[in-house]
């Protein structure tokens, strides 16, 4: 696709998009959400309290507990973190989120796990 094309398209996308945010600025559940999220975080000001503290007021047993309903009810579990190794001898990478990766577990087989632990080059969340 050439760079003109490119461009015309994405100028098109900008004229669509404009046309939805005039549609939406003028329905009135917009204004009056957008004044009501005015005067909360106004009054949440006034008290010198945020998000979190205004969740625990209105649903403490959630908060204090420590669990939330999605947990409790057997929600999704939270996704591991990608590590990525990077074995200095070879120069080979392995990006894992689990430690039962194929290479990961030969590496270990081979040069123990603490060694391969030290070729942790970055986590990412």
């Amino acid at each position: 696709m050439s760079l003109l094309s490119e461009y015309m398209k994405k100028e098109q996308l900008l004229k669509q998009i404009q046309e939805e945010m005039e549609q939406m600025e003028s329905d009135q559940r917009l204004t009056s959400e957008l004044e009501f999220k005015e005067r909360l975080e106004a009054l949440m000001q006034e008290f010198s309290k945020n998000a979190a503290d205004v969740i625990d007021l209105l649903q403490p047993q959630e908060r204090s507990s420590g669990t939330s309903k999605s947990v409790a009810t057997g929600g999704s579990r939270r996704k591991r973190k990608l590590k990525i190794y990077k074995n200095p001898n070879t120069g080979e990478v392995v990006e894992t989120r689990g430690g039962n990766q194929k290479t990961l577990k030969s590496w270990k087989d081979e040069h123990g796990a603490d060694t391969v632990e030290s070729w942790l080059v970055r986590t990412e969340g």
